[in-house]
């Protein structure tokens, strides 16, 4: 059956108008090419579907490689006639997808999905390849995802009006019987409202509002969360969260509604919206090298957990409070399943978040940097990276930040002398290296046991303070002045 016998294709002129792939283009985009002539000479349709798409009306092209849908030809067939291109592999037991050879594309046939448990992965999946675009479309989740492209005619299949959709930055379900079968679906939502500034129309926040998060995987939370925080404006997306009620899944984030001040009409003083506005300026920073931004995000979105914790108050940042924000942090990442590397990196940023404007107001000695740096550096973070950190942050002393909207005062002289200092001792991109090694010490005769492991911390202490770096005069002074 024919894929194009749906209705006809919706247009936008604020869109970037879409055509047949280009045929000199290199790449995954080639490869789409390839199996689509392979597919239309074997009797069937191969459309492009997914993000690709949606993307390429967007913003005129897509970053990720095009998705094939097959249609027309049963299982058999396709493997068959795919196989001239390259070995066939299929990925996937429920339902297979095809990979071929060093091709870049995915190519897979139209499926009936029909809900049977809880969760994402709750469905039963059937191939049929004699669905029309506009039935295998209805499966996906929102109408600016069910739009297919012919790569070899330029055709747009709409039959949910995706393209209108996307011209007006709206999110809608495609169907709203289907939608709330997958309460993955929630977050995808809060995920396009902050890649790409969308809003969900009322029927959309409706449904996500009845979704059940508890029913997800604790690392499928973790990916969808993260696509969150990477986004253009992260605010949009968790606000989305918060409004659907869709927050109360994560209960460190949704006691900061009720944490912090008013700031003001249209403003947002509570800890919440401190925290919202210094994640869109994380969003906002230049990153030339492609740095990741997550450990900076994460750290940001877990900072004010001792606010919001039971019992706290609105005093100024404390280092009881800091240190009770790391614990929480620490808990809420590993309940969803964070990487460990992570989540030591945001605990040590979240419970030192006070200590660049504490060092840098006190003029604090070379020591203490020292010592801060050897521990930031045992939880794979650095001071320079606490102190981008902590002039994110607002600062106590207005509601929100230097000027009431959750951004942070202009200057930052705390922060300049915190680097000023950390930059003199050699410390802020690195610990120090240690003058005195192991092996020095038992070349002194000293016998192998717990006398050596003391008498590497007081070297240690002993550099740090004096700023010395010789080794002998270091461990000379050390092992003088033992008991």
């Amino acid at each position: 059956m024919s894929a194009g016998a749906d209705s006809p294709p919706s247009r936008s002129p604020s869109l970037h108008p879409v055509g047949p792939i280009p045929p000199d283009s290199t790449g995954a985009e080639a490869d789409a090419l390839r199996v689509a002539r392979t597919v239309r000479e074997a009797g069937g349709r191969a459309l492009i579907v997914g993000g690709y798409v949606r993307d390429r009306m967007l913003r005129g092209g897509s970053e990720g490689e095009p998705d094939l849908e097959v249609f027309g030809l049963p299982a058999g067939r396709l493997e068959r006639a795919l196989r001239p291109l390259g070995k066939v592999h299929r990925v996937g037991r429920s339902f297979p997808v095809l990979r071929i050879g060093g091709m870049a594309v995915e190519v897979a046939l139209p499926r009936r999905e029909s809900k049977t448990g809880p969760g994402h992965l709750g469905f039963e999946v059937a191939a049929d390849p004699g669905l029309t675009f506009r039935e295998a479309a209805r499966r996906r989740d929102l109408s600016l995802n069910a739009m297919g492209l012919d790569p070899l005619t330029g055709e747009l299949l709409d039959p949910y009006r995706g393209a209108e959709a996307l011209a007006a930055r709206t999110m809608r379900a495609t169907d709203a019987g289907k939608f709330p079968e997958d309460p993955l679906r929630g977050l995808r939502v809060a995920a396009f409202a902050s890649r790409f500034r969308f809003e969900a129309d009322a029927e959309l926040a409706h449904l996500c509002a009845a979704l059940d998060l508890s029913e997800l995987s604790a690392e499928r939370i973790y990916d969808e969360l993260g696509k969150i925080l990477r986004g253009e404006e992260p605010s949009r997306g968790l606000r989305f969260l918060a409004e659907t009620g869709l927050l109360r899944f994560f209960p460190e984030l949704a006691a900061l509604r009720g944490a912090g001040s008013e700031a003001g009409p249209g403003r947002d003083g509570s800890a919440f919206g401190r925290t919202l506005g210094a994640l869109d300026r994380v969003a906002a920073l230049p990153n030339p090298g492609g740095e990741d931004r997550m450990p900076l995000l994460y750290a940001v979105l877990c900072h004010d957990f001792g606010r919001g914790r039971p019992g706290a108050n609105g005093s100024p940042p404390e280092p009881e409070r800091a240190a009770a924000g790391a614990r929480l942090a620490t808990e809420f990442l590993e309940r969803i399943r964070a990487p460990r590397a992570l989540t030591l990196v945001v605990a040590a940023l979240v419970r030192r978040q006070e200590t660049p404007v504490r060092y840098g107001a006190q003029r604090a000695p070379r020591a203490a940097y020292c010592r801060l740096a050897r521990e930031l550096d045992a939880a794979g973070t650095t001071a320079e990276r606490l102190l981008q950190f902590a002039a994110i942050l607002p600062r106590d002393g207005t509601a929100a930040g230097g000027d009431g909207d959750g951004a942070p005062e202009e200057t930052f002289p705390e922060g300049d002398a915190f680097r000023e200092a950390a930059e003199a001792g050699g410390v802020f991109r690195e610990p120090p290296v240690a003058a005195v090694t192991g092996k020095r010490v038992l070349a002194r005769g000293i016998v192998p046991g717990k006398r050596v492991g003391r008498i590497l911390e007081r070297c240690r202490h002993l550099q740090d303070e004096t700023g010395e770096t010789d080794p002998e005069r270091i461990l000379d002074r050390v092992l003088a002045e033992e008991p």
